[in-house]
């Protein structure tokens, strides 16, 4: 910029000349001062309308994406694709899926904060409301004070009129620890009398260094958030705690030997004390040495759940490790059983309904519905079927009917199906009868809807018997907590490891129908059979026991 002109240099002139030219290069001089102030706000406004539609467009981008990940979590949960996906799968699939949903939304409102921060003239957004936490947790407050309370004006200090509170989640990392027990020795100064001493305390696992609390730790880490032993071993290791993980597969093993008697009355306590059973199978993969690959054993799983129509028995589940899935080994595990199993139509059951039976009289075998709702959906082509989606509303009308009576006395139960379900069930099975003969027997669908024609008898037994239910769904929801173990540790390494595998979640999953910790009933469970309660009251030491304890101590300390 010039150098301004100086009409000063020029001696002689009139004064008001001078004054007005001044006057005119001051008031040029605040023009061109204003018209660069201009300049720069203009130029300012439109590198932020710039940057703000940068971010308008990375947002539009970003709500798109989440629009699409929205839509593939809703089809992968409720679309007929969920059928097709194993419950393993379907958690893993959902799983990642909301990941990546809640990574969009946090990128969404970070470039959206970006934007009220060039929009001046709106308010600031009310900040997400956070989630209850659970009251049981405990609390640990801190105070954060001013720096200063010295009130401005001098008349001392400011007076507290109220406080804020905000609570976080916060975790505590795992510590080990050694206890040293000490036993001290007394006698008698003038060796007049023998040396007192108190008892050692009994450990489970003598001559070994795990705690009960160790123990029941490491049992639900594997067998309840499904972490294989090897894993454990390197977390151990990052504590502070070096592990080897052949010492945690002794300490497991040895456990698993101890547990057996529970197990086993648990597993006879089901049998003899209960009319009706679900019965389900899952696959189980054992190494086999001798040829350096796995082979397929099963876990056959056995449960009880009263709940439907208000029994009195406490729920439970119980796990059988079988190296097959032949009919014989679900007739050795049902052996002295008399009543109705709810099964799927696997044919290893068809002979306990015949008089070739052995082990108890020939039972009743209900089938499940949803197992043939699955086979029609399955059979659906990608085109559709109007034969397909009217079977599925007749089965839904079916299902309404149940909604409405679970919870009911069983008498209650048989009179309403007989008066709601059963003109229903009819009706359905002519119809279905009527469509198989309309469909090659050869297709997809012909064999759906043959699978559920040729078991009628057992898919309208449920009508005749209200202890029955009209699915075996909640077996299959128990069999979930073994498939999750398997998927993490791929397969048993021993017949030997996969029983004990059973055993732990038999006792895990009994814990989980009645509402218990198994944390907390584990230890319990170890601690008393270190002390040999065993022998004492073994119906004590059932997990729905622990649940009826833990209810009285709550009921009589709640005020």
């Amino acid at each position: 910029m010039s150098e301004p002109f100086d009409i000063r240099q020029f001696p002689g002139l009139p004064p008001e000349v001078v004054t007005a030219f001044e006057a005119q290069q001051a008031a040029l001089e605040t023009a061109q001062f204003e018209a660069a102030v201009e300049r720069a706000a203009r130029q300012h406004e439109q590198a932020v309308g710039a940057e703000k539609d940068t971010f308008i467009t990375e947002l539009k981008a970003l709500v798109e994406k989440l629009e699409s990940q929205v839509a593939d979590h809703r089809r992968t949960k409720f679309g007929p694709k969920s059928e097709k996906l194993n419950s393993d799968q379907l958690e893993l699939a959902l799983e990642d899926q909301e990941i990546a949903i809640a990574e969009t939304q946090e990128k969404i409102d970070a470039v959206q904060d970006k934007i009220d921060q060039l929009d001046k003239d709106k308010k600031p957004r009310k900040p997400r409301k956070p989630r209850t936490l659970p009251e049981g947790l405990p609390r640990v407050e801190r105070v954060i004070e001013p720096d200063s309370i010295l009130c401005p004006c001098g008349c001392g200090d400011m007076v507290k009129i109220g406080e804020d509170r905000s609570a976080r989640l916060d975790y505590i990392p795992a510590k080990y620890q050694v206890i040293v027990t000490i036993r001290p020795k007394y006698a008698c100064p003038k060796g007049r009398a023998g040396v007192v001493q108190a008892k050692a305390p009994a450990h489970l696992l003598e001559n070994s260094w795990p705690t009960e609390r160790l123990l029941a730790q490491v049992a639900v880490a594997k067998f309840c958030d499904f972490t294989p032993l090897n894993r454990q071993a390197v977390a151990m290791a990052r504590n502070g705690l070096p592990m080897d993980r052949s010492v945690l597969s002794d300490w497991m093993g040895r456990t698993g030997a101890l547990i057996e008697p529970v197990v086993e009355h648990m597993a006879s306590v089901l049998l003899k004390g209960s009319t009706r059973l679900y019965v389900d199978e899952t696959t189980a993969p054992v190494l086999d040495p001798g040829r350096g690959k796995t082979k397929t054993g099963y876990f056959w799983a056995v449960l009880r759940d009263d709940r439907g129509w208000n029994g009195p028995a406490p729920p439970g589940v119980v796990f059988h490790y079988r190296p097959g899935r032949s009919g014989e080994y679900a007739a050795e595990i049902l052996d002295g059983f008399n009543g109705t199993i709810q099964v799927d139509a696997y044919g290893g059951y068809t002979a306990l309904g015949t008089s070739k039976r052995t082990g108890g009289k020939p039972l009743k075998l209900a089938y499940c519905w949803a197992h043939g709702r699955r086979a029609l959906i399955k059979a659906q082509p990608k085109s559709g079927s109007p034969i397909i989606d009217e079977a599925l509303l007749r089965i839904a009308a079916i299902y309404r009917v149940e909604a409405d009576i679970r919870g009911l006395p069983p008498d209650d139960r048989r009179a309403v199906r007989q008066e709601r379900s059963r003109p229903l069930v009819d009706e359905f099975f002519a119809w279905l009868i009527a469509q198989a003969g309309r469909v090659s027997r050869k297709s997809d669908l012909g064999k759906a809807l043959a699978y559920m024609v040729r078991r009628q008898e057992g898919f309208r037994l449920f009508l005749e018997n209200g202890h029955v239910d009209m699915d075996s769904n909640l077996v299959e929801n128990a069999i979930r907590s073994p498939a999750m173990t398997r998927r993490n540790a791929l397969f048993a390494g021993h017949d030997a490891g996969a029983r004990s595998w059973s055993r732990f979640a038999s006792l895990i999953g009994t814990c989980r129908m009645n509402g218990v910790e198994p944390y907390a009933y584990l230890v319990d469970l170890f601690t008393k059979l270190a002390c040999g309660h065993l022998d004492k009251d073994i119906d004590a030491l059932m997990p729905w026991a622990y649940a009826a304890k833990s209810e009285d101590v709550s009921s009589s300390v709640t005020p």
